[in-house]
């Protein structure tokens, strides 16, 4: 398990200076990367996000980089602009002979003037990608330990929800017992004060629909088969955080069926526990990648 919030840095030697990298990482339903490059650089943005689309899982990402000892600013090409000088020359001698050719108009030329992104390309794609990776790795160590954490709070609070709907179980067969003490007791008083004779058989027909009303053992099953997925997902090596949290919310759904179905106040009041430990540990779901 890894948490989706985090921070790594990566750096990478080129033509003598330094391209550093940093990735800032924090929780979010889906993948959504953010690249700051230099002004010289901005061509290679969708270089950097296909990186990063490749190697990351959900969460928001804020990629920065930053180029030191290295001049980035566009340069002339020379060979292009004496081409284009010369062809104006031929140009003005078929045209215009004797008439001047002035310089300034190379400045109406595009592309005389090429970025260092352009000029290097392959060798700017291989530092940022070496950058990347050495970011990455950083991030994924920091999301990894914190990733750890959560996992166990999460293992102690599902242990935690185990162990009230253990109690919750235990408690079910003495409700429907209850259930028929207060019937009879009813029943008998109504006798006392009204002469009714107490039909045994009606008594028992209510008691057993009450009991076909307030069953909760197959909201009890279909719990405990939730908890058992949640913890073999939650101890695995993938991001499950969408799958946690899909799980929480059918988890949720039962207890609030199960305190439904339930006249129990000693049921009613564990059910308020777990769902009170069950919105902390969707809480906790919501930044695991």
């Amino acid at each position: 398990m890894r948490s989706m919030t985090g921070f790594g840095m990566g750096e990478a030697s080129i033509q003598g200076g330094k391209l550093s990298l940093d990735i800032r990482g924090v929780n979010h339903r889906f993948l959504d990367v953010r690249v700051r490059l230099p002004r010289e650089l901005t061509e290679l943005v969708s270089y950097v996000e296909q990186l990063a689309r490749e190697r990351l899982g959900r969460g928001r990402y804020e990629i920065g980089v930053r180029v030191d000892g290295l001049a980035l600013g566009a340069t002339l090409d020379k060979e292009r602009a004496q081409s284009v000088y010369r062809s104006l020359c031929e140009l003005r001698d078929a045209v215009a002979p004797g008439a001047d050719v002035p310089l300034t108009l190379l400045a109406a030329i595009p592309d005389l003037f090429v970025s260092a992104a352009e000029r290097d390309a392959d060798v700017m794609r291989e530092a940022l990608r070496q950058a990347f990776d050495a970011g990455v790795t950083s991030l994924d160590e920091m999301r990894g330990r914190e990733g750890e954490a959560m996992a166990a709070d999460l293992a102690r609070r599902l242990a935690s929800v185990e162990a009230l709907l253990a109690l919750v179980e235990g408690r079910a067969p003495d409700v429907l017992e209850a259930y028929r003490r207060r019937l009879r007791d009813r029943a008998e008083r109504l006798r006392q004060a009204a002469g009714l004779e107490l039909d045994g058989a009606r008594l028992e027909q209510e008691v057993a629909l009450f009991g076909d009303r307030s069953d909760i053992s197959e909201e009890l099953t279909r719990l405990r088969s939730h908890c058992r997925q949640f913890g073999l997902l939650a101890a695995g090596p993938d991001a499950v955080g969408r799958k946690l949290d899909f799980l929480l919310q059918e988890m949720t759904r039962e207890v609030n069926t199960l305190g439904a179905k339930s006249a129990d106040a000693s049921i009613g009041h564990l059910v308020v526990e777990i769902k009170a430990e069950l919105e902390r540990m969707r809480e906790q779901v919501q930044n695991v990648e």
